[in-house]
């Protein structure tokens, strides 16, 4: 392969010395040109290796340098370059009937915006990507999958949180999950904090992403929007309605904020308590009991999804298993509350619904 290597620097050298000595005026003799290109042919043997080591490692940089680069990018990449170089070809109409430079003004100006249209179509991937996804949807008709497909951008109360893995994870989740910096560094500065519990909640919000990267593909850390400042809720806001996304957070205050200001969000909370079993006045419930309620004789029970059921003469029952029959439901801002009398109170054939 070495010698193979220096026959080809030496047969390139050599020719391309015999070339240069014809266009020479003051190498008239055949045998000054004949030297020429033994001299080349001798340079061309000597450095072929240096040359072939130096591509090597080049493309080796190359390489790896793609890899580092999803298909997605690879290919934003080469749209870009794409774009820069239609822009240049259309400059370079005008720039090429300027006597002199105009050629190495084509040749500066193509350069330039090759390069600009790969650093600017890589700088906004997340931007380009939620466009082209939108008019690709809106081409196709299917506005509710665009909706579905669209981005998802985590704020850190709900990576905190951690449901949202198990969300992922049963397939009700569509399109990439978003994670700005902004949100990593807080988690990061939550994570080292002094307080124990603070330490606590960050480095289980560090775990959950760990988890969501393995068992959720389209899972990126992206940055912020360029020149953004504010805080991280701001920041937040910003990038989602850059790409077109929605929010997923469980921050009651950030949830407003974002609908003012046009931008969807997806609240686990509220998924939650949607998902909450309906009950109707006349179901019985078999409910611990453990604690008194504000009026007198209530007792207070839990569901096992959380919800309040207020027994009406239940005190007696406090710390025992009551079978109880639901009276009515309430729904509240902080959620679903049940009122239910224990069963044996409730004459048979009676209709509890209607009774409180």
């Amino acid at each position: 392969m070495r010698m193979l290597i220096r026959l080809s620097g030496g047969l390139l050298g050599g020719v391309a010395a015999f070339r240069l000595a014809l266009l020479v005026p003051w190498f008239p003799q055949v045998a000054a040109r004949l030297a020429v290109g033994l001299l080349g042919a001798l340079v061309g043997w000597l450095v072929a290796p240096w040359l072939w080591r130096l591509f090597v490692r080049s493309m080796a940089w190359v390489l790896q340098g793609l890899a580092r680069l999803s298909l997605r990018d690879l290919a934003l990449g080469v749209a870009g370059l794409t774009g820069g170089l239609l822009i240049a070809v259309l400059l370079g109409f005008f720039l090429r009937t300027i006597p002199t430079v105009g050629t190495y003004l084509q040749w500066g100006v193509a350069l330039v915006f090759g390069y600009l249209g790969i650093h600017v179509a890589l700088q906004r991937r997340e931007e380009v990507s939620g466009l082209l996804s939108r008019l690709g949807e809106a081409e196709g008709g299917r506005g509710a999958t665009a909706s579905a497909r669209a981005p998802k951008v985590m704020d850190t109360s709900v990576i905190i949180d951690g449901r949202i893995a198990d969300v992922c994870k049963t397939g009700f989740v569509e399109g990439p999950l978003l994670v700005p910096r902004s949100v990593l560094s807080e988690l990061q500065r939550i994570a080292d904090s002094a307080d124990a519990v603070r330490r606590a909640r960050g480095r289980r919000g560090l775990d959950m992403l760990n988890r969501l990267q393995k068992e959720y593909q389209d899972l990126r850390v992206v940055d912020d929007p360029p020149g953004m400042g504010g805080n991280v809720d701001e920041r937040l806001i910003a990038y989602a309605r850059a790409v077109g996304g929605a929010i997923v957070t469980n921050d009651f205050n950030l949830n407003k904020v974002a609908e003012l200001q046009g931008v969807r969000v997806l609240n686990i909370n509220e998924l939650a308590q949607a998902l909450r079993t309906v009950h109707l006045p006349g179901e019985e419930l078999t409910v611990l009991i453990t604690k008194d309620g504000k009026e007198a004789g209530q007792g207070i029970g839990y569901l096992d999804d959380g919800t309040m059921v207020v027994v009406e003469g239940g005190k007696r029952y406090i710390g025992e298993s009551s079978e109880v029959v639901v009276t009515s439901v309430l729904q509240t801002v902080a959620g679903r509350m049940i009122f239910a009398r224990p069963k044996v109170d409730v004459p048979a054939g009676s209709s509890a619904a209607h009774r409180r």
